[in-house]
């Protein structure tokens, strides 16, 4: 049985160490290693996580029978848009296909709902196969986006909404 529950400081690693299993599999077709490398390390750090905490993303882990399957990082309220944004959303290969991925978008809707916000985005890479996934779910892609993430990498993305009210 899955069970999603908020990271706790101690847990960094795990959201870390899912990450480094996760991406060689969800970005190695679409990215060089070289950036796939860089962009670990630049927002996988445990450094690099403890920032995105104090700067309002809430995390959560998703676990199957006690073991770690997955992650979910959100903001509420992000850029004072009175919308959730969903920064992170990874599940392990394993696992896709099974209901998880859902179970942590409907997490987060629910969350929006409940903070009265008036919409869920995203980002996700024009190449990435999860972008059907999102538009399974209702997701529409509102708009594109290239952002310079330093190191001559960008992250060439689609902004994806889902508007709640």
């Amino acid at each position: 049985m899955y069970s999603i529950s908020p990271l706790k400081d101690n847990q960094l690693s795990i959201v870390r160490d899912l990450a480094f299993k996760i991406w060689p599999n969800a970005y190695g077709q679409i990215l060089s290693s070289e950036q796939l490398e860089y962009m670990l390390n630049k927002f996988y750090s445990i450094d690099a996580l403890v920032q995105q905490l104090q700067k309002g993303q809430c995390f959560f882990i998703i676990e199957d029978n006690s073991e770690a399957i997955g992650f979910l990082a959100y903001e509420i309220n992000c850029n004072e848009s009175n919308q959730l944004k969903i920064h992170k959303i990874y599940v392990l290969d394993t696992y896709q296909g099974k209901g998880v991925g859902r179970l942590l978008i409907d997490f987060a809707i629910e969350t929006a709902k409940r903070k009265l916000q008036k919409g869920v985005f995203l980002n996700v890479n024009k190449f990435n196969k999860a972008q059907f996934f999102y538009e399974k779910l209702g997701f529409t892609i509102v708009k594109d986006e290239v952002i310079d993430i330093g190191n001559n990498f960008v992250m060439d993305d689609y902004v994806m909404e889902l508007p709640l009210f």
